[in-house]
């Protein structure tokens, strides 16, 4: 395989991946976030919530659903959204991500705050509230 072979390959797996991010995003409210756009998102969306995770992590896919549903509860005040350390290890290093879940709260582009660990739901509502009034 030469190297124009292997980037079309990546080319499709990677529209095929956003495609299927896109669609989830819109059934759930989270938007998928990684290390190419992190910066675009945190300034086009002034409360925004993002929820580091891997997919073996057993505590994390007992927050996810927690997240989906906040999102929705929150609609249209905050943003929510959901990015892999796995795929995304550069971004989880530059936030100091050293441990998931992780939930991080940005307000107007800076980190104001985070939930580490596999909290209950009310309790991470109540972050969302005291951190977007």
């Amino acid at each position: 395989m030469d190297d124009n072979e292997l980037n079309e390959i990546r080319e499709k797996r990677m529209a095929a991946l956003k495609e299927k991010m896109e669609h989830k995003s819109v059934a759930t409210g989270v938007i998928p976030i990684d290390q190419l756009h992190i910066n675009d998102l945190l300034r086009k969306h002034p409360a925004l919530v993002i929820d580091f995770w891997a997919e073996w992590c057993g505590p994390c896919r007992r927050v996810g659903p927690v997240i989906e549903e906040l999102a929705q509860e929150f609609a249209g005040k905050v943003t929510f959204g959901k990015c892999n350390t796995d795929e995304n290890q550069q971004l989880a290093m530059q936030l100091n991500i050293s441990a998931i879940p992780n939930i991080v709260f940005f307000s107007h582009g800076k980190m104001v705050d985070r939930v580490i660990g596999a909290y209950p739901k009310e309790a991470i509502r109540e972050k969302v509230i005291r951190n977007f009034p």
